[in-house]
């Protein structure tokens, strides 16, 4: 008698902002007896709803969700505590007899998960909070420049203005020593398969990408004036009033938000925040679907295609079908 392939640890369902993937999940969920694990890293904040485009009150109801509101705006979570929590959360609902469905547009969570990670310093508020002082009063491309002088290879892919990316490579240097990119080339020469290297084999990736850009640019512009009519300005005047919130910690510079907070405290134009915002979520789709290109093992499905939720369901169906049969 042959013996019965593994389950798949998850079914993932991955995709740019405004590609569907709510109402997707839902709709696999409701077939499958699934719960879903958000992968996204604006979701496990509190109070910030509307911005992030959180599922709604009854949809969360409907559908045990988790890693949603699970962190205040001034704390972090790390792609390394997101990995360590969802494989947690997977053996808990294969354990009840369930499905955990992984949703989400943060490919470094998925990348996390898939490949595991090296072992980097862990994050050091005392040394964060001294970089943060200097680039107030130097600003971030002198920050850049610090870091091209210590570690040139990861200053040559960022920009003299990505402020988070650059705070951290500082951060790993002054902690331990060495540059970020020694422990990128480690994780390269010693990829752990155990941990999801073999990912194809341990998940199952679906992918909502669109056909025509155009098609998802314009959803994405409806969203965010939905989002405004809905009350965007008055949750993120919530935020700064709260007094110990600012525009360099990760929850603000979720995109949106960071505008939103621009123009609101006088930094930009207020007339000009929409299309900032509009502009900022376009380059983060434009990102987050390179990145789906490099996961070879992702089946697409065109989310701007007609019956685009069907097409998705059956091939969900015909995957855990074959899984299935020994």
């Amino acid at each position: 008698m042959s013996q019965m392939p593994p389950a798949p640890a998850a079914l993932c369902l991955a995709g740019p902002t405004a590609a569907g993937k709510t109402a997707a999940a839902m709709a696999i969920a409701a077939e499958h007896g699934a719960e879903i694990i958000s992968v996204d890293s604006a979701l496990v904040y509190r109070g910030m709803d509307i911005g992030t485009a959180k599922p709604e009150p009854h949809e969360l109801a409907a559908v045990r969700h988790h890693l949603i509101n699970i962190r205040d705006p001034l704390d972090t979570y790390s792609a390394a505590e997101f990995a360590k929590d969802a494989c947690t959360l997977m053996a808990d609902i294969r354990s009840r007899g369930k499905l955990p469905l992984l949703v989400g547009g943060t490919m470094l969570y998925f990348k996390a998960l898939f490949d595991g990670l090296d072992d980097m310093p862990a994050a050091s508020p005392a040394v964060r909070a001294a970089l943060e002082a200097e680039a107030a009063a130097l600003g971030w491309p002198a920050m850049h420049a610090q870091l091209a002088v210590v570690d040139p290879v990861t200053a040559a892919r960022l920009a003299p203005a990505d402020s988070q990316r650059i705070q951290r490579a500082l951060e790993v240097y002054r902690v331990s020593g060495l540059p970020l990119s020694h422990f990128h080339a480690q994780q390269s020469a010693t990829k752990n398969v155990a941990s999801g290297a073999d990912a194809a084999g341990q998940y199952l990736l679906f992918s909502l990408e669109p056909e025509d850009r155009a098609w998802l640019h314009e959803r994405i512009a409806r969203r965010f004036d939905l989002m405004l009519q809905g009350g965007f300005l008055d949750e993120v005047r919530t935020l700064m009033a709260r007094g110990d919130l600012h525009p360099d910690v990760p929850s603000m510079r979720c995109v949106g938000y960071r505008q939103a907070w621009e123009a609101l405290s006088g930094i930009s134009p207020m007339a000009e925040m929409r299309d900032k915002g509009i502009f900022a979520t376009r380059q983060l789709a434009k990102r987050q679907i390179t990145w789906l290109r490099s996961m070879p093992q992702r089946q697409v499905v065109a989310c701007d295609a007609p019956g685009a939720l069907d097409t998705l369901l059956r091939a969900v169906r015909s995957a855990l079908a074959t899984k299935a049969t020994p």
